[in-house]
C-alpha cells in the first residue's frame, strides 16, 4: 500500500514494449513494486497490445510520466490531448502524473525537451500553465527538473529557478538524481548542495538512471546503461534527506537481461532500507 505521503512504495520500472514479454514471463520474487509509463504512449493503442498493457495494470501500481505537455513552451497549452490523459488517469486509477520543467513543441513537435530560460518571466509564464493544467484535471501534478546542455538567457541559477516554478504553481516535484549528477557536471555546480536545496517536502518520486560519458566534462542522459556510483551515492543521500521516498529505475534501450535489471531495483531496495535505518536512527 502506498502511504499518504506517497502515490506508491518501493522500486519501480518504467514499462517499454521491449521490457513486457520478459516482466509477463518471470516467476521473479523480486519484481517491480510499481511501473512508469508516458500516457501518450498508450492512449491511442488497441487490439492485442493494449489488452497486454491491461493486464500489467491489473497487476501493478501506476503513475504517468508525460511526454509532451510542454510546459514551458510558447504555444497554447493542448487541453484536448489534456482531456484523453485526464480520462486515461482515470481509466487506469493511476496514483500521480508528472511532467517534465521544459518545452518540446511550437506550432510541431521538436521531438526533444528543450531548457526553459531561467528569468523571472519564464517562472510566471510556466507556473501559469502547470496551475491550468492542475486545475483542468482536478489533481495536483508533479514536474520534473531536467538535463539540459545550453541555457539561454540565464538570469537566474538553476535552482532558483525551479524552486520559483514550484512554489509560485503550488505543485510537487518529480525528482531525478541522474539529471542533477549530469548536469553537475556539464554546468559545473555541487550535485549534494543542489540536491539538498530542493523542497523536500514537495518529492512525491525519484529517477535514477544511467547517462552516457561523452567527455570528463559533458555528460549525455540517456536511460541506456547501468547507474554510476556516484549517482548511486547521490540517491542514498537523497533517500535519506526524504525517508521513504519511492524510486523508479529508468532505462528506455540497450535492455539488459531482466535479471541485470531487476539486481539494479535490488541496489534501489537496499539503498531505501539503509536511509529507513538511518532515518529511524536519527
Amino acid at each position: 500500500m502506498s502511504s499518504p505521503r506517497y502515490p506508491v512504495h518501493g522500486a519501480g520500472l518504467g514499462l517499454r514494449r521491449a521490457l513486457m514479454g520478459p516482466l509477463a514471463d518471470s516467476s521473479a520474487d523480486n519484481l517491480p513494486d510499481f511501473l512508469e509509463i508516458a500516457p501518450e504512449n498508450w492512449i491511442p493503442i488497441g487490439g492485442a497490445l493494449r489488452r497486454r498493457f491491461d493486464q500489467f495494470a491489473e497487476r501493478y501500481p501506476l503513475v504517468c510520466h508525460g511526454l509532451s505537455l510542454s510546459l514551458g513552451g510558447p504555444a497554447p497549452l493542448d487541453f484536448a490531448m489534456l482531456a484523453e490523459v485526464r480520462d486515461f488517469l482515470r481509466q487506469y486509477k493511476v496514483r500521480c502524473y508528472s511532467e517534465h520543467l521544459s518545452y518540446c513543441s511550437d506550432d510541431g513537435h521538436l521531438y526533444d525537451l528543450m531548457p526553459i530560460p531561467f528569468t523571472e518571466e519564464a517562472v510566471k509564464h510556466v507556473a501559469g500553465r502547470i496551475r491550468q493544467v492542475q486545475d483542468f484535471l482536478g489533481q495536483r501534478i508533479a514536474v520534473e527538473h531536467v538535463s539540459y546542455y545550453a541555457a539561454p538567457q540565464q538570469e537566474m541559477a538553476e535552482i532558483d529557478f525551479i524552486n520559483a516554478v514550484i512554489r509560485e504553481a503550488d505543485c510537487d516535484l518529480h525528482l531525478d538524481v541522474n539529471n542533477i549528477w549530469v548536469n553537475s557536471i556539464n554546468h559545473r555546480y555541487d550535485p549534494h548542495e543542489f540536491l539538498r536545496a530542493l523542497p523536500a517536502e514537495r518529492i512525491i518520486y525519484c529517477h535514477v538512471a544511467g547517462h552516457y560519458d561523452e567527455a570528463d566534462d559533458l555528460k549525455v542522459d540517456t536511460h541506456g546503461t547501468a547507474v554510476i556510483d556516484p549517482v548511486w551515492a547521490l540517491l542514498a543521500e537523497a533517500c535519506e534527506r526524504v525517508p521513504g521516498m519511492p524510486v523508479l529505475l529508468e532505462r528506455d534501450f540497450n535492455f539488459p537481461p531482466l535479471a541485470e535489471l531487476l539486481a539494479e531495483l535490488d541496489h534501489v531496495r537496499a539503498i531505501q532500507a539503509a536511509a529507513g535505518k538511518v532515518s529511524l536512527a536519527g
